[in-house]
């Protein structure tokens, strides 16, 4: 840990180090600056190794920490949630791995639960095991027979033609560029010059020269850079059903992740598909578990991949013969449709109008040239409402730039909440929430019809609603 702390901090300080002693002008300022980070590191690394120590016990996992502030961190074992197991280059390097204990409170480091870094990979794995096992009077904890776990999925290099889908590249690129023209800023590197030079040449060309050189740039950079952003963040990608219950993803190029959920933590699974990667026929999966919000990286189930996979997956992971995402879904009332298009077009001919006083012709004209692709948009968002109740999972969908379905177990509803706005009242229809201790918190039936919503969550968790309801 002493070698180990140091580097990565170090690592992610490489360009800096670079601009400071390559890129500039070689004042002694930024050689002194240099080498002062760089032994502030490592006496960063020494204080903690030598004020950290943790222990584990029948109850508990216990962390402390600290000189000139001493902090104490305990979590009880029945409130771990994910066990993660990190390995940043350096680790991978010395063999070791950073144990991060979940409790599901805040999905941040630091403010959920706590880490233990860094630790042997073995003692690391061995640590996974205990902490998610039930601690039983009659098994010594940490002991058992050794099996090896089962494989539901592995990656496949196919898969990296979903990547552009993402629109991962596009982020990546811009937060890089961003970075890109700061740290020039600072090292008073002249880069404006030659970018804006660029900019007007491409200016000057016939238009439809312009439009194919942009677009063939933004494509070229969005696709390697998203191909990029998947390989470093997935390569390697195993999912695995260990013998101690729990779900295993392992995944990553660089920095290794393994991310263990217990399986009595399930509450059931989530279809994401943003818009371009389901016209490719692709989505990615997560878990919906106690404890843990459904944006995190924790519950990440698989990358995006085939729709057909994700459904596979699914039905696996949750013990199913057919994926309860698979089963045909009910329409919500045309009044829904109604709805969805007069918000996607109504805004457009009264931004026209508004344009038409008050900026040139072209604006309000391309306000109103929108008008077809706004009312496609409010198809495909009411197209993608449904519901189905099978024996074990309430099954929700919604959405249209990401259309989300979640497979929500029956047993997992703890409560109901109806919500009606002044429009949705007029128009019968109502908005069904069930809440649940996993993911979100609660999922919900948009603009579904009165009747069939109250029916809905009355056959979903019998008798928790029906001394409500007046027949």
């Amino acid at each position: 840990m002493l070698i180990v702390r140091p580097l990565n901090e170090l690592l992610g300080l490489v360009p800096l180090f670079v601009g400071l002693l390559v890129l500039g002008t070689g004042e002694t300022w930024r050689i002194l600056s240099s080498v002062g980070v760089v032994v502030a590191i490592v006496l960063f690394g020494l204080l903690r190794w030598i004020t950290t120590r943790y222990r584990i016990t029948a109850e508990q996992v216990e962390l402390r920490t600290g000189l000139f502030v001493r902090k104490r961190l305990a979590v009880p074992r029945d409130r771990i949630r994910t066990v993660d197991l990190t390995a940043k280059l350096g680790h991978r390097l010395f063999g070791l791995s950073a144990v991060r204990v979940g409790t599901g409170q805040r999905d941040q480091p630091g403010e959920d639960g706590l880490t233990l870094d860094a630790v042997s990979s073995a003692e690391a794995e061995r640590l996974r095991v205990l902490l998610l096992t039930v601690v039983r009077p009659e098994t010594p904890a940490g002991q058992g027979e050794e099996r090896p776990g089962v494989v539901l999925s592995t990656w496949d290099t196919r898969w990296l033609r979903y990547a552009p889908l993402t629109l991962s590249g596009l982020v990546a690129a811009g937060a890089l560029f961003g970075f890109a023209m700061n740290f020039a800023r600072e090292l008073e590197v002249e880069v404006l010059g030659p970018l804006t030079d660029t900019a007007h040449w491409v200016v000057d060309q016939p238009v439809l020269l312009t439009v194919a050189l942009v677009t063939g740039v933004v494509a070229l950079i969005a696709t390697l850079g998203s191909v990029l952003v998947y390989v470093v963040q997935f390569w390697g990608y195993r999912l695995t059903r260990e013998p101690d219950d729990t779900v295993r993803v392992q995944r990553g190029l660089l920095t290794t992740r393994s991310v263990s959920v217990a399986e009595q933590r399930l509450r059931g699974v989530e279809l994401v598909e943003p818009l371009l990667l389901r016209a490719g026929r692709g989505a990615h999966a997560r878990t919906v578990t106690t404890g843990l919000g459904s944006k995190g990286e924790s519950n990440l189930l698989l990358p995006a991949a085939p729709i057909a996979e994700a459904h596979r997956v699914s039905a696996t992971v949750l013990r199913q013969e057919s994926s309860p995402t698979l089963v045909p879904l009910r329409r919500h009332p045309i009044a829904a449709l109604r709805r969805r298009l007069v918000r996607a077009v109504v805004p457009l001919p009264v931004l026209a109008g508004v344009l038409a006083w008050t900026a040139p012709a072209w604006t309000w004209q391309a306000a109103l040239a929108l008008v077809p692709f706004s009312a496609l948009l409010g198809w495909d968002r009411y197209r993608s409402l449904g519901h189905a109740l099978t024996d074990r999972y309430l099954v929700v969908r919604q959405g249209s730039a990401i259309r989300e379905t979640v497979a929500l177990q029956r047993t997992g509803i703890i409560g109901w909440r109806f919500s009606r706005s002044f429009f949705q009242r007029r128009a019968n229809l109502l908005t069904v929430s069930a809440t649940t201790a996993a993911g979100d918190g609660a999922y919900h039936a948009v603009d579904i019809g009165e009747a069939d919503g109250l029916a809905l969550a009355d056959a979903a968790v019998p008798d928790l609603l029906r001394p409500f309801l007046e027949r």
